[in-house]
């Protein structure tokens, strides 16, 4: 059975749907578990409880607008999806698996690779984009960064769809996906230098995970064709009970706002920093 076939078969076995490439307009009433292909971690819990889920529940009645969490211990192995976002484009996010590529490809961490994580800087990133060659052999080293961070489906953008916003930063890319790739992240070729700079994040951009001491965090936004705003973040935290664990969220208000979008993250990694001791934590 595909990889894709296998993820989809053993949710619909637990009677509940990992997302397909749009949002679910009926929120699930059941995480979505999902798993990787990489080894588990001994001993190790499932990444949330019954009794983190129905908390997320109840906080989600309290958004104003679209939500969805996933959470992976580091290694990969194990994970799950809940709320009623699932998919959309990557916006900043997608600077992370780029970072990774470039310094793959030239073994430094420059200052525009610093530029592109820590302030989000888009002409650094185009930057390091165009340094990879063209569009197409650029995007095929992201997409190999990608892979080995356990991600198999994610295609990577090499044409721009909208021309006032770089190709890559379009790639369509589901928090599950997202979730297994930072996973990851600590366990890669050239993972960690870029995960080093995700502990510096320039302050205007310090919300989500911000709220739990120590994150290593990322986030991504911007408007849809609609001129709506849609916000995401990817991270990793420290849990209690040793080990850390990835988390990917992502939220579009119903106001369509930046800042609207911004508190609804503010509020579900204040979630994330109240349950940190109902995750569980992995290791490479």
């Amino acid at each position: 059975m595909a990889p894709a076939v296998a993820l989809l078969a053993a949710a619909a076995s637990a009677g509940c749907t990992i997302g397909p490439t749009s949002p679910d307009p009926t929120p699930p009433q059941a995480v979505a578990p999902f798993t990787a292909t990489r080894k588990a971690p001994e001993n190790t819990k499932p990444a949330v409880t019954v009794g983190l889920a129905a908390s997320f529940a109840d906080l989600k009645k309290q958004l104003p607008g679209t939500v969805g969490v996933a959470v992976v211990p580091i290694g990969g192995a194990g994970g799950q999806v809940f709320g009623d976002w699932n998919t959309g484009v990557s916006w900043s996010t997608a600077k992370v698996p780029l970072a990774i590529a470039y310094v793959r490809e030239t073994g430094q961490v420059t200052d525009q690779v610093r530029a592109s994580i820590i302030e989000s800087d888009n002409a650094a990133a185009e930057h390091i984009w165009s340094e990879l060659g063209e569009p197409a052999t650029a995007a095929v080293k992201v997409v190999a960064v990608l892979r080995d961070g356990g991600d198999n489906e994610t295609v990577v953008q090499d044409q721009r769809t909208r021309s006032e916003y770089s190709a890559f930063g379009q790639t369509v890319w589901s928090l599950r996906n997202q979730a297994l790739f930072t996973a990851n992240l600590p366990c890669i070729a050239r993972g960690p230098e870029v995960l080093d700079l995700m502990s510096d994040i320039q302050p205007a951009q310090r919300w989500g995970l911000s709220n739990v001491d120590g994150a290593q965090f990322k986030g991504g936004w911007g408007p849809g064709v609609d001129g709506k705003y849609l916000v995401r973040q990817l991270g990793i935290v420290s849990v209690p009970g040793g080990g850390k664990v990835a988390v990917a969220m992502a939220a579009t208000p119903n106001s369509g706002t930046f800042d609207d979008g911004v508190q609804m993250l503010d509020q579900v990694g204040a979630w994330i920093k109240d349950h940190i001791a109902d995750l569980s934590g992995g290791a490479c």
